[in-house]
């Protein structure tokens, strides 16, 4: 089964299966792949089948979608083809690649990213916390009872909120614990309309009330949550 692999900056987050004849990516939770980043559009573009062939279509986005850093409006998919989305890439993986696939070639494009006010996004960040009835959600929040990196408290704001050792993840790291040297991206929480959930990027890394974790769990208040020698606690307020 060919796939797709989400990445933020050069860290893999998350493995998709395509396992439908259409998936639609975007800021909105009502996609298949979401992406919690403020210059993704609501629906930002699909990848679709079509005889044997994978396609990416790009949705009338604004800051448009791009394969091998070249704008397109649709274009076909091979093995190891990357889908541009800000700072986000999704690589197409096929599932019986050509033994010699030859490399896309890259060709540079003069569109910038629009850069979005600090407005405009806490306005989509408190958009993306209202309920369906239009009341508040509950508002999530991670207290670092152990190996404090950066803040001793960090408030879920958005759709997504990654955690590891890198400088460009929102709750840092330290430590090695039983696995090794923490990674850059280590796990992520995503706010979903019946709650949260904590998904591993490094299988069996994240502990949850004492439990490795492989894929994603519903977290709950008070659940502790320990990456390699940082211990955290959700809570909600």
């Amino acid at each position: 089964m060919p796939k797709l692999l989400l990445k933020f900056n050069a860290a893999v987050i998350k493995e998709i299966p395509i396992d439908k004849s259409a998936i639609t990516v975007g800021r909105k939770p009502d996609n298949d792949i979401v992406i919690d980043n403020p210059a993704i559009s609501g629906h930002h573009c699909k990848v679709v089948l079509k005889g044997d062939t994978h396609y990416v279509e790009d949705l009338e986005s604004t800051n448009g979608t791009f394969v091998n850093e070249k704008r397109i409006m649709k274009a076909g998919l091979h093995h190891n083809d990357v889908i541009g989305l800000a700072r986000h890439a999704l690589v197409f993986i096929e599932d019986a690649p050509p033994p010699e696939a030859a490399p896309a070639a890259a060709s540079a494009d003069g569109d910038e990213t629009m850069v979005l006010s600090a407005e405009k996004k806490a306005e989509m960040a408190a958009a993306a916390a209202k309920n369906s009835e239009g009341e508040a959600a509950k508002q999530g929040f991670l207290r670092v009872l152990k190996g404090a990196v950066g803040e001793t408290e960090y408030e879920l704001k958005g759709l997504s909120t990654y955690i590891g050792k890198s400088d460009r993840v929102q709750v840092q790291i330290k430590g090695s614990g039983l696995f090794g040297s923490a990674p850059e991206v280590a796990a992520s929480i995503h706010r979903k309309p019946d709650g949260f959930v904590l998904s591993a990027v490094k299988n069996g890394y994240p502990v949850v009330n004492g439990a490795s974790v492989s894929g994603q769990v519903p977290i709950k208040d008070g659940d502790i949550i320990e990456c390699g020698g940082t211990t955290l606690q959700f809570f909600f307020k």
